[in-house]
């Protein structure tokens, strides 16, 4: 099923204690995009950058299943840049610089071979940009799954709620499903967050999993254990993409379904914190990601035992 993808597509230069890159691609759309591909392809992309990005990258998209038709390519301007530094624990950063550049003015443009869109995923991007799409698709994709930050909540809080009200999947950290519900409790506010207008809510918790609701039922994915940890960079937007690109390859969005989508996009994370940027989401087979999945499944495979005493 056709799947779009609308974010950023940018430069990222970054530090962690484990070492330091110099300008490499980064930007939610791009993990977004080549996450998604490992389920299907294409991957149709809507972006903007400025003519300093590379053709090479391009091609290097291209080459995994994304399309490029809605990228824009801005003469005579830059491209998104992002860096920032990790904590020791890799679970703080500080952002070192945050040039907008061409997405200070982004106009987001749907090609018309895009108009037969039955997912879309709208990557972290300004509120009303991310309800411009909405708005020139010419029919309703089936699945709308919306991506945001805190930044926005401070910021642009009434045009956020009205584009949460447009979308049925709204994915948050912890933090931000706090800041927005107004209550600590999570059960609690997803309760509100849903009441907004998503019929599901995802909840990322990093280190410790993510949390996937829908009505009164909730659904947990541990984080996998891993031996090493390089860099968090774009593990969210990972783990979205996975999720999205799930769905849209099986066209299937029960709650059953979504409970997969969510531990294939745990498994997709996971891959990506084990490099640099989008090193690792380069170069994998379709046997590392069932092995993957199947170490997810194999954290909370149990046998309750009530059911084992009565066999």
């Amino acid at each position: 099923m056709s799947l779009v993808v609308i974010g950023s597509v940018a430069f990222d230069a970054l530090e962690t204690p484990f070492g330091k890159t110099d300008k490499i691609i980064g930007g939610a759309a791009t993990y977004i995009s080549l996450s998604a591909s490992y389920s299907l392809k294409p991957v149709k992309l809507v972006a903007v950058v400025g003519d300093d990005f590379p053709q090479s990258d391009i091609s290097l998209l291209e080459k995994h299943g994304v399309d490029t038709e809605g990228l824009q390519i801005k003469e005579g301007e830059k491209s998104f840049f992002w860096s920032g530094k990790y904590a020791n624990d890799l679970n703080s950063r500080e952002t070192l610089v945050t040039e907008l550049n061409v997405l200070a003015d982004f106009d987001p443009i749907i090609p018309d071979a895009y108009q037969d869109c039955k997912y879309l995923m709208l990557g972290n991007l300004a509120p009303q940009v991310q309800r411009l799409v909405i708005q020139r698709l010419v029919n309703r994709p089936k699945l709308i799954v919306m991506d945001t930050m805190n930044f926005w909540m401070d910021v642009a809080l009434e045009e956020l709620i009205s584009t949460i009200e447009m979308v049925d999947v709204l994915s948050i950290n912890d933090e931000e499903a706090r800041q927005l519900s107004g209550e600590y409790s999570l059960v609690k506010a997803a309760r509100k967050i849903m009441a907004m207008g998503p019929k599901y809510l995802i909840i990322k918790k990093g280190e410790h999993g993510a949390l996937l609701f829908h009505k009164n039922k909730i659904f947990f994915a541990p984080a996998l254990p891993l031996e090493e940890v390089f860099d968090p960079t774009g593990a969210g937007d990972t783990f979205a993409g996975g999720f999205i690109g799930h769905l849209a390859a099986t066209d299937d969005i029960s709650f059953d379904n979504m409970k997969r989508a969510v531990i294939h996009g745990s498994a997709m994370a996971s891959f990506c914190v084990e490099k640099f940027g989008t090193e690792r989401l380069l170069h994998l087979t379709d046997k590392e990601v069932e092995a993957r999945e199947q170490q997810f499944a194999d954290l909370v495979a149990v046998v309750p035992a009530s059911v084992v005493q009565n066999a």
